[in-house]
C-alpha cells in the first residue's frame, strides 16, 4: 500500500494525500513502527491513521491461524467507519482502496458513498482463479485438500491439482474457507481492481479476466494493472552479501531465498546444502529454519566441512538479505524462489530466471504459470507428502540445468526480454503509466466512474 501510495504521488505531483489505516497488530514489531515513522519523515503526503488494539476469539473453534486473521481483521470494521467519518469532516475521500482480507470494509464504504477498490497484490493469474473461485465451490463439494487426483480448472490458467489450493481454501470445516469465499464473491462489487502486473506479463489471464469469463454471472468491474510495483534497490546498501556480490563474477551466483515465511527443518536445510555443494554454482543462500532461530551455529546445521568446502564460492546468510538490491545485482544470474509474488516480480524487473520452489498461499498457482504460461521458471520436483521435500540431487540437476545447459540459456534470455517490457511498462503512454492515468481521472471526475460502470 505504501508503495502504491508513492507511485500516486510521484506520478501525479502530490495532487493527493494518502492516508493508509493501520490495524494494531499485538504481533508488530519495532520494524514495523520505524518503518511507519520514516515513510512519515520521507513522504509527508503519506499519513498512518493508527486503529486501536482489538481482541479476537482464538478458542479452538477458530480452525487455523488464518482463521483468526481473518476474524481480527473484521473486528476492526467500526474502526474502518470511525475513521472514514472523521477523515470526511477535513478531506474529500476520492476513493477506499483496500486489500483482499479486508472485504469487510467494502460495505462500509459503499454506505457512505466512497467508492472502493481492491489492491490485489498477487498477479492477474490468482486474480482470475479468485474471481472463478464462487463458481469452483458450486461445482467441487469436497476438501481440496483431500482431493489427490483431482484437478483445478480455471479460465486463464494452466490445470493444476486441487491440493495446490491456497492454503486458507484448502478445508472447507475450516472458518477461512469461508472467509475467501466471501471476499472473492465480493472482488466483482467493487468499483475497480488495482493488480500489480503489467499487460505483456500475464497476456492470458488479463484477456479471460475482461471477457468476464472468470464471473459468469457477474460484471467485471475495470481492471488497472499498475505493475511491476516493486521497492527500490537503491534503499538497500552497505549489507555484507552486496559487498561479497562485488567480488563475483558477472551472471555466476545463483540466490536462494524463501521469503518471510519460508523456514526449512534441519534436513532440508542438508539437502540443500549437498546440493549446492555438488552443483559447482556460486550461491547466496538466505536461510531460515523451523522456529525462527538465526542464533543457530552454522557449523552445526549443516553437512560437516560444507562452509569450509564452498568458502570464496558460497555464502549463507542467516534470516535476511536485501532481496531487491541482491536480485538486482550484476554477479546474479538465478533465483531459487517460493514464488511468492513479489519476488516474482523482483526477479522480473531485474531479468532474472527462476527455479520454482513453492511453499505456501498462492505460490503453487504462481508456480504453474511461471513454468506453463509465462515459460520463466524451471520447476522442481518435490515430495508433497512431507512438506514439499526437495532432494539435494533434485536441486543439483536444475541449477545445472538453468546456469549451464541451453534451456536455461533461453531461459535467460526470455527473462532479460520480459525485464525490458516491465521497464517498458511505465514509461509515458506505456500499459501501466496508461492504466494508472485513466484510473486517477475517474478519481478527479467521479461522474465518469457512473458511465464507466
Amino acid at each position: 500500500m505504501v508503495e502504491l501510495g508513492k507511485l500516486l504521488l510521484h506520478h501525479y505531483n502530490h495532487k493527493f494525500s494518502i492516508t493508509i489505516l493501520l490495524i494494531t497488530d499485538p504481533l508488530d514489531t519495532p520494524n514495523t513502527t520505524s518503518y511507519v515513522h520514516r515513510i512519515t519523515q520521507t513522504h509527508p503526503s503519506i499519513s498512518f491513521c493508527h486503529f486501536p488494539l482489538v481482541s479476537v476469539d482464538t478458542s479452538p473453534t477458530i480452525h487455523s491461524r488464518a482463521a483468526i486473521k481473518f476474524e481480527f481483521i473484521r473486528l476492526n470494521s467500526t474502526n474502518v467507519l470511525h475513521s472514514l467519518n472523521e477523515i470526511s469532516k477535513v478531506s474529500t475521500i476520492k476513493a477506499l482502496v483496500i486489500d483482499l482480507f479486508c472485504t469487510s470494509a467494502l460495505p462500509i464504504a459503499d454506505e457512505l458513498g466512497i467508492p472502493t477498490y481492491y489492491f490485489f497484490t498477487s498477479g492477474a493469474s490468482v486474480l482470475a482463479l479468485f474471481l472463478y473461485f464462487p463458481v469452483i465451490h458450486k461445482q467441487i463439494k469436497q476438501s481440496f485438500k483431500d482431493l489427490k487426483t483431482t484437478d483445478i480448472l480455471c479460465p486463464g490458467l494452466p490445470p493444476f491439482p486441487a491440493s495446490h489450493m491456497p492454503e486458507p481454501m484448502l478445508d472447507r470445516d475450516d472458518p477461512a474457507y469461508d472467509y475467501m469465499l466471501y471476499f472473492c464473491d465480493h472482488l466483482s462489487k467493487s468499483n475497480g481492481i488495482l493488480v500489480n502486473t503489467f499487460d505483456d506479463l500475464e497476456p492470458i489471464a488479463l484477456k479471460i479476466i475482461t471477457a468476464g469469463s472468470c464471473v459468469p454471472e457477474e460484471i467485471t468491474p475495470p481492471i488497472y494493472c499498475v505493475g511491476p510495483l516493486t521497492a527500490n534497490p537503491n534503499e538497500s546498501t552497505g549489507n555484507d552479501c552486496l559487498s561479497w556480490l562485488d567480488m563475483q563474477p558477472s551472471r555466476s551466483v545463483v540466490f536462494l531465498c524463501f521469503g518471510s515465511r519460508g523456514s526449512l527443518s534441519s534436513v532440508q536445510v542438508k539437502e540443500i546444502a549437498n546440493g549446492l555443494e555438488t552443483s559447482g554454482q556460486r550461491f547466496l543462500w538466505v536461510l531460515k529454519i523451523h522456529g525462527g532461530e538465526i542464533n543457530v551455529d552454522l557449523d552445526v546445521l549443516m553437512p560437516e566441512g560444507f562452509l569450509e568446502r564452498t568458502t570464496g564460492r558460497g555464502l549463507v546468510v542467516k534470516s535476511w538479505a536485501p532481496q531487491v538490491a541482491v536480485l538486482s545485482h550484476e554477479s546474479v544470474g538465478g533465483f531459487v524462489t517460493h514464488c511468492g509474488w513479489n519476488s516474482v516480480l523482483e526477479a522480473v524487473v531485474a531479468g532474472v530466471p527462476m527455479v520454482a520452489w513453492p511453499l505456501y498461499a498462492e505460490q503453487h498457482v504462481n508456480k504453474a504459470v511461471l513454468v506453463e504460461d509465462m515459460k520463466m521458471a524451471i520447476p522442481l520436483e518435490q515430495r508433497e507428502e512431507d512438506g514439499w521435500f526437495v532432494t539435494a540431487d533434485e536441486l543439483e540437476k536444475r541449477l545445472r540445468d538453468l546456469m549451464d545447459s541451453d534451456p536455461g540459456k533461453e531461459l535467460r534470455e526470455r527473462s532479460w526480454k520480459m525485464r525490458e517490457m516491465a521497464v517498458a511498462a511505465w514509461r509515458k503512454f506505456g500499459s501501466s503509466d496508461t492504466a494508472l492515468a485513466k484510473l486517477v481521472e475517474v478519481w478527479k471526475h467521479p461522474d465518469k466512474l457512473i458511465r464507466q460502470i
